[in-house]
């Protein structure tokens, strides 16, 4: 019996902390979408003729498989960020792919059919520079890595250490290349800039020097860039200055033989920098005689080695992109050329005499909202009838990539700049027709009650057409298999739901490139890539004017500016079309030090953009007459502030009516203590509902509710543990006025900071308990309330009170951000991103500074859960369940139409969209809501009313009668 009860008892404990969806609610309100970033080197797997698979290592640390007829991702393994996990090379061989990882720290072998790791081995430290497959007599088994100061050889089937040298005169020489022709020896090239170059030959066996010998270059600064090995040895460099090849035999000649491109009939395009391309199909053999010279940017040629002599098999200009592939025991050469303005034609040729191949034209038609193709790789397969036949996967500057079979239909696209969103909005969709068919009813004057009469008849028909045709596609819909149902989302076909629950996400990522997404499905429904944007761009998107101003359009203004010289630039778009927008915005010839949106409305509907450059001058846009006009009126109250994070100056402006600036205060922090990480203001869209909180006895404790406040964040510079602290100010952005200051000792960053309401949370580092710690202050005015109708900064006598507790998070965290909706009746949650991939909604009631230690009366009557310093990660709050989304930088949430609904986007290597509902959804009924006998229930109380009504009218007619 007391085992029964046992059992029971954890029976009950497991179904409180196991939470889960059911399955048909599996990607109902959800989606998730994965990304690899942009691609540093793809190899097809071309082992197996009939394989589907494409190897990709990208700059984001990242190494997948793709299937070359979907594009989905077979597997994927993230590594660590920064240059810890930074994919140096990447080397395949039959089933087995070879991955440098970390500046050559890791070699790692992994399986490409399944993604799993076969080895990994961690190497001596020293600065990678090359590595290749070593094979001979057609058998590959040993992978050579070149360092620094040494070369080692490992075996390829378990990663063991064959044997490892030390490169001579290494202090001076720069090694830069290791080469294997399938002889049993192997190379290092190194050069002395502009002296000569060392090439040093090993012994397979044991690793003895055979040969080493010094061949004077003086032109010659890099090998990679300049050189590659052609045919049985032969190294070949080219020379812009000089506008020579240079060659020499890396087995027999102790000099190097000029041959001048003139004596070809060649010239360099004049800045250009050449480029050599060749190809070794098989690590066991020496690379083909034949390769490209690059003398342009759209100037190839096809070379050949042949005795000694360089010939010319093919010109090819205007030529963008070439590539080697190799199916079976040929060699083809893919060359894409430009065809018109809008599209580009490709071609294969014989490696072997450069002549082109029949019936191989494929077209790639460029994107007119898409970057310029940077990158080609080629997958070919020989046909039944022995011919050759190919794929191409093409890269463009927006790291996009697009394959492509003939004679150019495009298989599938992947938008890998998604993998690195900076910023995002999320903007209502506009109204459908038979919507604004009402709004322009209610918006226009009408002649008289007739015509008011009549249009309203009007509208009423076009409802009950469009209402009758929904339930007819309904229908029609519902007869059909679910596979069949297309759920195509088009610019056409996209309105504002019932609840506002669907809208359009318009991302920015680092590329340059704008996206605007379907919230509901996450289909791309337009693209913009913007050209010449700086590497080292920061940018601002703000929603200028929303769809709710019909018939102007809505409109959103990106702010571009370079972090170097502080210069900007503004992109005017329409969010839901993605069209450039008529209005022309100023230009911005100083650099820009802040940027504002401000609530004045021009006479379109349009928020002024405040921007403020290096010379304290102050610009709007749009600056129409009447919006200046409302400057000038509203000038004494607009304040904004400045952060000069490098000085460890704050500094707080007023507007004058001239549109000149008034410095009013300013906080100058020590920098050689401590530095300004961050600040952080209440979002302009966020509502309170409730001014204050309600007592257990019955009291109300008013909350501090300063819209002007701003969160600065502090680090100190000294970086030891005993010395180090986190200090976060809570000033007030009119005046100046220091509100709260708190520090955290033995503490470090990252701070992860939300700002909302009356309450500031954030996440740093104990050193001193070393653990993650979550800090919470809370800001009340008190009993009374100094003023209900308005808050004015310049008006409050009394500080407000403090509260603060902290607690232990037993997680680093990636993200933080609270949730967002209509009203603010519905309480906080915060959204946590944790590096493990999952997204946690904390409520906030567990970060309560009131939360007390021994429970009470009162405690009990307000609800107050008991103070306990850890918190406690339950399952239950995962919104994402098992759908990980890796590397979360940032989290969005937008406010629905429902109340009891929040929006929530993550987005990071992936992104991953979803609804919370923090309070439960009290305003909605539920999906197993039973229609039918609720239905029953009110059709039996209607006819048992009517028929209760004739026995009474019966009853009294005959009681009449007597």
């Amino acid at each position: 019996m007391e085992k029964l009860i046992l059992l029971c008892l954890k029976c009950i404990l497991l179904c409180n902390i196991v939470g889960a969806v059911f399955e048909d609610q599996v990607g109902k309100f959800d989606w998730r979408q994965q990304y690899v970033g942009k691609v540093r080197f793809a190899n097809f797997d071309a082992h197996v003729q009939s394989s589907k698979k494409v190897l990709l290592a990208t700059e984001n640390n990242v190494f997948a498989s793709l299937n070359t007829r979907t594009g989905e991702l077979l597997w994927r393994h993230v590594d660590m960020t920064g240059p810890e996990g930074n994919i140096d090379a990447l080397l395949q061989y039959g089933q087995d792919a070879v991955v440098m990882v970390g500046n050559g720290r890791q070699l790692r072998s992994w399986d490409i059919n399944v993604g799993g790791l076969n080895w990994e081995i961690v190497l001596d430290s020293g600065s990678f520079q090359s590595a290749c497959l070593v094979g001979q007599q057609d058998f590959v088994k040993h992978v050579a890595v070149l360092k620094k100061t040494v070369i080692s050889l490992h075996y390829l089937s378990n990663g063991h250490q064959k044997w490892v040298e030390n490169l001579p005169e290494s202090e001076t020489v720069d090694y830069q290349a290791v080469y294997s022709g399938g002889n049993g020896e192997v190379y290092a090239l190194g050069v002395v800039p502009h002296s000569h170059i060392a090439i040093v030959a090993y012994s397979l066996e044991d690793g003895e020097i055979i040969k080493q010998i010094s061949v004077e270059a003086p032109w010659l600064s890099n090998i990679q860039a300049s050189c590659a090995v052609i045919g049985q040895g032969m190294l070949t460099c080219v020379d812009s200055a000089a506008g020579s090849l240079y060659t020499l035999d890396l087995h027999e000649q102790s000099q190097m033989t000029q041959i001048p491109l003139q004596s070809l009939g060649l010239e360099v395009t004049p800045g250009f920098q050449p480029v050599l391309v060749s190809t070794q199909p098989n690590p066991a053999r020496p690379p083909l005689s034949e390769f490209f010279l690059q003398l342009g940017p759209e100037h190839h040629l096809l070379l050949q080695l042949s005795d000694g002599q360089i010939v010319t098999l093919r010109d090819f200009k205007p030529a963008m992109l070439v590539s080697f592939a190799t199916p079976g025991e040929k060699t083809v050469a893919a060359v894409m050329s430009p065809k018109n303005k809008t599209a580009c034609s490709l071609n294969l040729f014989s490696a072997e005499s450069g002549r082109r191949l029949l019936d191989t034209t494929l077209i790639f038609n460029l994107d007119p909202n898409g970057g310029k193709p940077e990158k080609l790789h080629v997958q070919a397969f020989l046909k039944k009838d022995d011919s050759v036949g190919y794929r191409v996967m093409v890269q463009t500057e927006d790291h996009m990539l697009t394959f492509i079979q003939q004679p150019g239909r495009v298989m599938w696209t992947r938008d890998e700049a998604l993998s690195d969103v900076v910023t995002m909005e999320m903007v209502d969709l506009p109204l459908t027709g038979t919507q604004a068919e009402l709004e322009g009813e209610f918006g226009k004057k009408a002649d008289g009650l007739l015509s008011m009469l009549l249009k309203r008849l009007s509208s009423q028909v076009i409802l009950l057409q469009a209402w009758i045709a929904h339930l007819w596609k309904m229908f029609y819909d519902a007869r059909k298999p679910r596979s069949q149902v297309k759920n195509d989302v088009t610019i056409e076909t996209l309105s504002r739901d019932e609840f506002n629950l669907q809208k359009m996400m318009v991302m920015v990522t680092a590329s340059g490139k704008l996206f605007g997404i379907d919230s509901k499905t996450g289909s791309i429904v337009w693209r913009h890539y913007l050209d010449n944007i700086p590497s080292n761009a920061a940018f601002k998107l703000m929603v200028q004017r929303t769809t709710a101003h019909f018939p102007h359009p809505p409109q959103c203004t990106l702010l571009i500016k370079d972090k170097d010289t502080g210069l900007a630039t503004l992109h005017v778009f329409n969010p839901i079309f993605g069209k450039k927008s008529h209005v022309t915005p100023p230009a911005l010839p100083q650099p820009i030090l802040q940027s504002l949106m401000l609530p004045l409305m021009d006479q379109d509907y349009a928020k002024v953009l405040l921007l403020v450059d290096d010379q304290y001058k102050v610009s709007a846009f749009p600056s129409t007459k009447n919006v200046l006009q409302q400057l000038q009126e509203m000038a004494s109250s607009i304040f904004f502030y400045l952060v000069d994070s490098n000085q460890g100056r704050l500094s707080g402006y007023r507007l004058r009516t001239d549109l000149s600036t008034e410095l009013i205060w300013e906080i100058v922090m020590p920098t050689e203590v401590q530095k300004i990480v961050s600040v952080k203001g209440k979002r302009p869209n966020e509502h309170v509902h409730s001014q204050g909180r309600v007592m257990g006895d019955r009291s109300v404790l008013y909350k501090y509710l300063n819209p002007n406040l701003l969160a600065v964040v502090t680090e100190s510079t000294d970086l030891h543990h005993e010395r180090s602290f986190i200090g976060i100010l809570l000033i007030d952005g009119v005046t100046g006025r220091i509100i709260h200051e708190a520090v955290q000792r033995k503490t470090r960053g990252p701070v992860h900071v939300v700002h909302s309401e009356n309450w500031v949370v954030y996440e740093y580092w104990s050193t001193k308990s070393r653990r993650n710690e979550f800090s919470v202050i809370e800001l009340y005015e008190g009993m009374e309330l100094y003023n209900s109708t308005v808050f004015s900064s310049l008006d409050r006598p009394h500080a407000p009170q403090v509260l603060q507790q902290s607690y232990i998070f037993p997680s680093s965290i990636s993200a933080m951000e609270a949730t967002l909706t209509e009203k603010g009746i519905t309480s906080r949650h915060l959204l946590v991103g944790l590096p493990s991939g999952g997204i946690l909604s904390l409520p906030k009631m567990f970060l309560d500074p009131r939360r007390p230690e021994i429970v009470t009366e009162q405690s009990r009557e307000e609800n107050l859960i008991p103070y306990a310093p850890e918190l406690l990660i339950r399952t239950e709050w995962f919104i994402n369940y098992n759908q990980t989304v890796s590397r979360v930088r940032g989290i969005y949430t937008a406010p629905s139409g429902l109340e009891s609904t929040c929006l929530v986007v993550a987005y990071g290597l992936d992104i991953y969209q979803t609804r919370v509902y923090p309070s439960k959804q009290f305003d909605v009924l539920k999906d197993d809501y039973d229609y039918m006998l609720i239905s029953s229930v009110l059709f039996a109380l209607f006819f048992a009313t009517m028929i209760s009504k004739r026995l009474a009218e019966v009853k009294l007619l005959n009681r009449a009668w007597r």
